[in-house]
Order: C-alpha cells, then structure tokens, then sequence
C-alpha cells in the first residue's frame, strides 16, 4: 500500500510539473500536429504544425509601452490591445522586447537597405527583415501557426469562431463592442461611431479550447506572411507552411471591433499595407518551443 501512495504521489508531481511547464509567463504552449478543426482553411492538407508558444492575450498597452516608451493607441487603457501599430514597429517591439528578457532576437532588421520582395509602391519603409530560425525571441506567428492556435490545436471542438459557434461569447465585434446591442442592426460606420464601439479589456471574453483569448475579435492581429490570393499559400516553409516569398500586404486574422461577424471566423484572412495604421489593427506574439 505505502509503495502504491509513493507511486501515485509520484506520478501526480510529474504531471503537476509537466502542466507548470506548459506556461512561459504569458505564453501557452500549443501542441503541434496535424490540423483537427473541420472549417480550417489548412484541414486535411497533410500540413502537420510544430509546437510554438504564443501569447495568451493580444499585446497590450502597457506591455507595449514598457517596451516601446510610447503609446499610439486610439482607445487609451492599460489593459486595452495596443493598435494604431504598423506591422514594422510590431516586428522591432519582438526584438526589444527579446533584449530586455535576455533573449535572442528572432529578427534581423536592416533599415537601409529596401526589401526587393516588398512589392508595395506606396512603402516608403520597405525594411529588409529576415528571420534567425533557432533564436527563442519573440515573433510573429505565421499565418498557420495562427490559425492552428486559433481553431484549438489538437484539442479543438470544430468552432466557427475561436472557442465558439457563438462569436458573442468569445469576440468582441461591431454589434456588442459599443454601449447598446446593435444585434440584427445592419453595419453603418455613423451608427458605429455613435455608440462608442471600440477595443475592450483582453481576456473579457471566454476563451478558447487552449486558454487563448480574443483570437476573434476585438483588434485584428499581424501575422508574419505576405498576403496573396488562399489558393497561393500552402508552400512548404521553416514553420510547416506560409504564404509566396514577397507581396504588397501583410496577413492579418481574427477580425477587429468594428467589423462584421465574418472576418472573425478562423479560416477568414485579410491583407493590410504594412506601414498602415488602424484603431483595430494589433498582434500578439509566439516564440519557438
């Protein structure tokens, strides 16, 4: 019997210090493996995602000016998504933010030198970023990446939305982000403006099968890849699967505030100019396992 108790004890620290383990700060681990959720747009491509670490919430406000030292967001609040944030000053917060915990920065960053693959003519940025695959900094997830953590991994329920069938109990969006209920009201920026919808707390919503939250709705977020037409991606790459090697826009997922349901389904994915700013435009971050 005493040799039964100090196996089971055993074993339940094991498993205490395996759950302890799944956790860097903020960060969940997600599993990696084949896609599971029937309405993704990668389901039953043979695409088998590795395991990565991402960020519980979206980015924050105040994790954002603990590293940036200034806050460009429209709606102010410590525990609101950080937006107004172009996808370039996304990837310079991913390595200051490495250098300040004593990581090794993911990206490198040439400013001088414009990215032949940026097709863009309106960029007048243009940085040439290119990637350390092994360094444990933080990034951007890719676009699979992102939508493997957003449709639950391998313990996915095949929502819709991320976490639900129901994007109100998951998502903030045009129709519950305001004072009233505009439910059933059809989209009209004026009315939009007139009830004060904007960006809500992350994490007020419930969420999804891993303990991710906001992944449909609230801020759009940044992905890594260049945007092109779906039937482009799906090219073998460092993360299992990306996009074409350039364009002029950069992937975003998950839907925003102040829009329609649709875009925060799992599968919908959206393109936006990489040096553009929006009051719903945020991220989060992933690191390496």
């Amino acid at each position: 019997m005493r040799r039964l108790l100090l196996s089971s004890m055993m074993t339940a620290c094991v498993g205490l210090t395996a759950f302890a383990q799944k956790d860097i700060g903020s960060m969940v681990l997600v599993e990696g493996g084949p896609f599971r959720n029937t309405n993704s747009t990668y389901y039953g491509k043979g695409i088998t995602v590795p395991s990565f670490y991402i960020g519980k919430y979206e980015v924050t406000q105040k994790e954002w000016v603990e590293i940036m030292g200034t806050n460009p967001s429209r709606f102010k609040g410590d525990d609101l998504p950080v937006e107004m944030v172009t996808w370039y000053e996304c990837i310079e917060y991913c390595n200051k933010r490495s250098i300040k915990e004593g990581l090794e920065p993911y990206y490198n960053i040439d400013k001088a030198t414009k990215d032949p693959n940026n097709t863009n003519d309106a960029d007048q940025i243009k940085w040439t970023v290119t990637i350390n695959p092994g360094a444990n900094g933080y990034r951007l997830p890719t676009e699979v990446e992102w939508e493997y953590a957003a449709s639950g991994g391998q313990l996915s329920k095949n929502y819709v939305y991320s976490g639900s069938d129901e994007l109100d109990t998951v998502g903030w969006y045009y129709a519950n982000s305001g004072d009233e209920s505009l439910k059933n009201v059809p989209w009209f920026w004026p009315r939009i403006e007139r009830n004060r919808c904007r960006t809500r707390p992350v994490g007020s919503k419930a969420p999804n099968e891993l303990g991710l939250y906001d992944m449909s709705g609230n801020v759009r977020e940044f992905c890594w890849d260049w945007y092109a037409d779906p039937a482009a991606a799906g090219k073998e790459s460092l993360h299992g699967l990306t996009g074409p090697a350039k364009g002029a826009l950069r992937v975003w997922k998950g839907g925003g505030w102040m829009g329609v349901d649709f875009p925060c389904e799992i599968r919908f994915r959206g393109g936006y100019e990489p040096f553009f700013r929006a009051p719903d435009q945020g991220f989060r971050v992933c690191r390496n396992k």
